[in-house]
Formats: structure tokens, C-alpha cells, sequence
């Protein structure tokens, strides 16, 4: 089989085999690429229409007990600026990216340990208290189901945890013994069942990856069927021993985004702003390959230069929230707009395993 015919067979039946994966993965050419991107965009369009979703984006800690070789706030890294914001200083980040429309919030942070539970759910409470009708994710790495249930019951959402790569050998050259990558996905199921929506998605390009260990990614996101999924292309930081290693590309990027909307065509896809680093217009080019979500900047400019996960890491520009009218123009200039609702995924109330209500979102087939 082709590999056009290999991405219609993804499209009409959500799946393929390993094999067929790794074919389409190291066998596609500019066209075949274009093609399945074309599509994807179709899909989404049909689902979603031209709305983009803003999410608004707090990175409240760039303390972290971990060690993973890739990040640049890895606890091993003397050089990283550390901060934490107080419950003060998200609630004020809240406040301003309320006025501006945003009616998600995404609390994103190291795995700080300052951050308790018990904190957690008086920062969870207070939000939502002050704004029941905003959505808020919650992206603090990997805990036990106990404090995601605090989490969850405290009002939170949404809660994404990149699973970064599914394939065990692929992931112990990534990360330290301590951590395991198959507690990583059991965190993801745990989410799963306490009702979160969730967020899982990898790295494109990561050192050792390889079309098998991306055919296991998608086997697993297949799996996992996600509300959310995140991919953006890795991209080195100076003080991490991958400091030498090639950053992931913007076609690869574009293409795995276009798989993943053909594979799960009712996922919220977001653009990265790893993507928008690595080209000027890398958000449109992810818009107009599937993608259906930006989250912009909501942190304070003081710490924004601090939560360095990689080098050049945008914070301003279309990245901030504060210049919303840019990033809605440039959305304009592709055919879309910037929408300012909680923007859930569709499909969501019609699994009657989840709790939050939201509005439906019809559906329409190609």
C-alpha cells in the first residue's frame, strides 16, 4: 500500500499497524506530508470550524525534584533562575487574563515539592471559586492518585502530562533510573479515571528517536484516547547534556500534528510555542495542519525569561497574552479566530464516564 493510501486507511479507521506507522513515518515525501495536512485541516474544520482556542498560560514554579536530560529547569542545572509565584501572584494572573477573554487558565510548574496538595487545592479553590466559568488545567508532572483525586475534587478540570515517548529503551535515554516510564502512563490512566481530561503527547525529534519508537507513541495515544494531546519539536538547552543534539524540524512537527488530528479527530491539538520558536510562523503552519489551540503567556514578564525549558524559549510577541489582538489577526490571516470560551473537547459529554458539564459540540462527518 502507498503511503497516501496508508493515510486515507488512518483517516477512515483511526489506526493503523506498527509497520504501516513506521512505513508512513520514514517513506513520506513533501507530498504525501502536504497531503495528510490538507486533511487534517479538513477534519478539524469539520469538527471545530474555524475556532482556535486560547488557553491562558501561568508558569507558577521552575522548581523540580527531577533530572530529565532534555530540560533545561532539571534540578541538576545551578545555572536555572528558580521562583515561585505566590497564590497572589496567580490569582492576579488570572484576573488579567480573565479581563482579556481567556477562560481557560493552565497552571503549569516544575515538581516542586513546596507545592503540597494541601496548597494545591487552596490555589485549585480559589480559582475557581473567583471564575466557575473558566476551565483550569493543571500541568504538575507525575503524583499518586490521592492528590490528583485533591486536585480533582478541589475543581480542577483538565491536566496534561506528556507522556514524552512511549517506547521504554527510547525513554530510559531521556530521563534518570528513578523515573519510570511506565508510571508515567499509569499517572496518565489514573487521570483518565478520576474524570480529568487529559493531555499526553512526546517530543518530536528527541535524541534516539526513530519511525518505531513513533509508531509506539501513536499506539499508546491511540490507546490512551486523550482528550488533549501536545507535541512540539524538541529543541536543546545549553546547560543539558543534550546541549549538542539537533533540535526537532518544523516538516516532521507538522506532519505528526496531521497524523494525531486524523488518528483522534476529536482531540484539542495545541500549536506549540516550541513550534512558534523554531519558525516565525510555526503556530499558523500547526494551525493549518490540525492544531485547534495556542496558549498564550499569562505569567508575570518578571519570571518569563526564568521558565527555561529550552533555549529561545518565546515570551513575547504572539506568545504573551497581553498581545492577544496580534495573535488574533494572525489567526484572521489563515482563516480563523480566536474563540473565548472554555473550549472543551467535543465529544466530551456524550461519554458518561465524565463528570463536567459543558457545552455539546455537533459533530459532522467528511
Amino acid at each position: 500500500m502507498d503511503i497516501k493510501s496508508l493515510i486515507d486507511k488512518l483517516y477512515r479507521t483511526g489506526g493503523l499497524s506498527r509497520e504501516e506507522f513506521c512505513e508512513v513515518i520514514g517513506k513520506r515525501d513533501r507530498e504525501t506530508e502536504q497531503y495528510a495536512r490538507d486533511l487534517a485541516c479538513r477534519v478539524r474544520e469539520k469538527i471545530y470550524g474555524n475556532n482556535i482556542y486560547i488557553r491562558g498560560l501561568i508558569e507558577f514554579t521552575s522548581y523540580c525534584r527531577n533530572d530529565c536530560y532534555y530540560c533545561g529547569i532539571r534540578r541538576s542545572n545551578h545555572a536555572a533562575e528558580r521562583y515561585r509565584l505566590t497564590e497572589e501572584d496567580i490569582l492576579n494572573c488570572c484576573a488579567q487574563g480573565y479581563d482579556l477573554g481567556f477562560r481557560t487558565f493552565v497552571l503549569q510548574g516544575g515538581e516542586d515539592g513546596f507545592f503540597t496538595p494541601e496548597k494545591m487545592e487552596k490555589i485549585i479553590k480559589s480559582i475557581k471559586s473567583r471564575y466557575p466559568d473558566c476551565a483550569l488545567t493543571l500541568s504538575v508532572g507525575e503524583k499518586e492518585e490521592g492528590t490528583y483525586r485533591i486536585y480533582r475534587e478541589a475543581g480542577a478540570d483538565r491536566y496534561l502530562l506528556r507522556h514524552e515517548t512511549a517506547d521504554e529503551a527510547h525513554y530510559r535515554m531521556l530521563h534518570p533510573e528513578e523515573l519510570s516510564p511506565e508510571h508515567r502512563k499509569d499517572c496518565l490512566r489514573t487521570l483518565k479515571k478520576l474524570g480529568f481530561q487529559t493531555g499526553a503527547g512526546f517530543m518530536v525529534g528527541s535524541p534516539g528517536q526513530t519511525p518505531e519508537t513513533l509508531a509506539e507513541d501513536f499506539f499508546f495515544l491511540r490507546e490512551l484516547n486523550p482528550e488533549m494531546a501536545g507535541i512540539g519539536p524538541f529543541i536543546a538547552h545549553k546547560d543539558t547534556p543534550f546541549r549538542q543534539r539537533p533540535d526537532g524540524t518544523l516538516k516532521d512537527t507538522l506532519f505528526y500534528l496531521a497524523l494525531l488530528r486524523l488518528m483522534l479527530p476529536e482531540v484539542l491539538l495545541p500549536a506549540t510555542t516550541a513550534l512558534g520558536t523554531i519558525h516565525p510562523q510555526g503556530r499558523e503552519l500547526g494551525v493549518l495542519s490540525g492544531a485547534n489551540v495556542i496558549m498564550p503567556n499569562l505569567s508575570p514578564v518578571s519570571v518569563r525569561g526564568k521558565y527555561m525549558l529550552y533555549d529561545r524559549k518565546l515570551s513575547s510577541g504572539a506568545e504573551a497574552a497581553e498581545n492577544l489582538e496580534e495573535l488574533k489577526h494572525r489567526m484572521e490571516n489563515i482563516g480563523c479566530r480566536i474563540v473565548t470560551d472554555r473550549g472543551d473537547a467535543a465529544g466530551w459529554r456524550r461519554n458518561p464516564d465524565k463528570k463536567s458539564e459543558v457545552p455539546e459540540i455537533q459533530r459532522n462527518t467528511i
